[in-house]
């Protein structure tokens, strides 16, 4: 497995690249990104990496609005399900646990969706940071609400 950490506007990450030219995995480490030799970070990416890293680049300054990268999804169907409702969200826009359960069919499973997203192993690649509480607040992000936060603000601010 591959691996490349990023210090981008916004947030340091980690990207990762299974066998097979996969991304599996991207995590958010907000800008306190952990030193590349203490990671395992990759000092020279292969392809994939690089242009997963110039997509989120472009993303974060307003240049893309959809990703095109191959990855890999590791869940249950339901979590699939999800993650894949997750990608309809149009950039900009954002959608309630409600309404993400009714897109997949279980109008009750809002907390299921909850859960889900907490599992998405793809953040900002499957905007998860575009689902938002019934209310309009800013409920749940791994990375954390100051994060989602700014995600949100940042595809305001280019939409």
């Amino acid at each position: 497995m591959s691996r490349l950490c990023c210090d981008l506007p916004l947030v340091g990450l980690t990207l990762l690249e299974e066998e097979g030219g996969l991304l599996q995995a991207v995590r958010l480490y907000g800008k306190k990104a952990p030193p590349a030799a203490a990671t395992g970070c990759t000092p020279c990416p292969g392809p994939l990496l690089q242009e997963a890293q110039a997509q989120l680049t472009a993303w974060l300054t307003g240049r893309l609005s959809v990703f095109d990268l191959p990855f890999a999804l590791s869940g249950t169907p339901f979590q699939c399900s999800v993650w894949q409702a997750l990608l309809t969200i149009p950039y900009g826009q954002t959608r309630s646990y409600k309404d993400v359960a009714h897109a997949v069919g279980r109008p009750g499973a809002s907390r299921a969706v909850g859960l889900a997203n907490n599992r998405n192993r793809l953040p900002i690649i499957i905007p998860c940071h575009r689902v938002i509480g019934a209310d309009g607040s800013l409920v749940g992000y791994a990375a954390g609400l100051p994060i989602k936060a700014a995600l949100l603000q940042l595809e305001q601010h280019h939409h």
